[in-house]
Formats: C-alpha cells, structure tokens, sequence
C-alpha cells in the first residue's frame, strides 16, 4: 500500500492563480532566453481537469518542476496562442522558485471555463537564473472520471473510531488512480495519499485521528489523461 504523506495544513491562497499574470519586479517574459545548450525537458510540466462534483465547480491546474536550479522565468501558452501563465523573478542574480502549483479560479459555469482553457497542448517554456531553458508540453482534454460514492464513514458520519478506521468507497471503472485527503484546519494537519486505480479502501495510521474532532475527507478519481473529479464530506470522530 502506497504510504502516506502526513505535513501541516494547506494555507488558504497558498497557490497562485492560473490566468493571472505573476510578474515579479520585471517585465514580462516574451520567450524563456538562454545561448549554448539545447533545452532540457521540464521534470514535470503538466495541466489537467478537475471537479468537485460535492460543490459543482470546476477548475483547471498547471503543475511544473524545476530541475535542480530555481526557474527565473517562466510562460504558458495555450492551444490558441495565448500566454496564461507568465513569471519572471526580481533580477538575473534571484534563485528563482523550482517549483509551482497554479490554479484557475472555480466557477459552475463550466462552458466559461473551457473557453477560457481550450482543449489541446500547451506550451511551456522556462529558463534558469544561468540561462538554461527548459521546454515542456501538456494535452489538456476536458473529459472527466466518474466519481465514487463513500461507503464508510458515511456521509456526515458521526462516532467514528479513532484508532482501526478504515474508509472504503465503491470502485470506479476505467480510472488509473485515487487521491485520498483527511485535514483538519484547527489543527493544521493535511493526510494526502495517492492510490492504484485497483484500490478501494484506505487504513488511517493509527495516531492521526483526535477524538471528538471533525474532520474533511475528500476522494478523487484520477483519468488516464490526469484530470480528477473529487467528492467531498466531512465526519466527525467519537469522544
């Protein structure tokens, strides 16, 4: 079973917006610039897709990595030849940021959104502090995995164990993955795991829950092609 991964909270606004120009102390970036070398690949440049079919809003999220040098530019640009994402840090001498998380606003209106962020490759492109470019692509489809249902703990469960809990949900077909969180703000813990697609139960380490305490639980199902829909519901656990 894939461990999990136990570290504080998510600050509300921690991640940046996709859509949103972030510039930084300069003008923007036309094209991630650097002589010598030929560009190396990004890591991880990816874009995708998500739900959350609890609350009926959509989203779109980029996700990029660095290599081991900060990236002091970074741009975006869609199948339609916009620029959505573009970054340039404060000065050639800056160690730049390796790694980002942007996401679009969440708005019901889903035909809006898919306007906004059409369907086909995008187009990324960075360049280090040194000079050194990176290039990456990403398709973006807007098909979405159907969801799962919670078997336990139910929705809004109440007198949940703290110690031997075991949440199950109904398997999905022709998902490759599940991502599985528990957070409690107040206390500023976020368990995020991710699961095979053959998965359909997860055992909560002994130790994380605290009695009478409620907490968030969401499940994602994950697509072939990266895109996510979420449920969500809380429960709270027994004295």
């Amino acid at each position: 079973m894939p461990e999990a991964t136990w570290r504080p909270a998510k600050r509300s606004g921690a991640r940046i917006l996709a859509g949103m120009t972030l510039l930084l102390g300069s003008a923007g970036l036309a094209a991630a610039a650097g002589e010598g070398s030929p560009p190396s690949k990004f890591p991880l440049a990816s874009v995708s897709f998500e739900q959350n079919a609890t609350d009926g809003d959509v989203e779109v999220v980029f996700k990029v990595k660095g290599r081991d040098e900060g990236l002091a530019k970074l741009s975006v640009v869609s199948p339609d030849g916009r620029t959505v994402i573009e970054f340039a840090a404060p000065g050639a001498s800056a160690m730049g940021i390796r790694e980002f998380v942007f996401e679009s606003p969440e708005p019901t209106d889903v035909a809006g959104l898919k306007a906004a962020y059409p369907a086909g490759v995008y187009r990324f492109a960075g360049a280090t502090a040194a000079g050194k470019e990176l290039r990456g692509e990403s398709t973006l489809g807007h098909e979405l995995p159907a969801t799962t249902s919670l078997l336990r703990p139910g929705m809004g469960a109440r007198n949940v164990p703290v110690e031997a809990l075991e949440i199950s949900w109904t398997p999905v077909a022709k998902v490759v993955g599940y991502i599985l969180e528990i957070e409690q703000d107040d206390l500023g813990v976020h368990l995020e795991t991710r699961l095979p697609g053959s998965a359909a139960s997860f055992a909560v380490p002994d130790g994380f829950l605290r009695p009478g305490t409620e907490y968030d639980l969401g499940i994602g199902t994950v697509s072939e092609a990266g895109n996510v829909s979420f449920v969500e519901t809380s429960f709270t656990t027994a004295e």
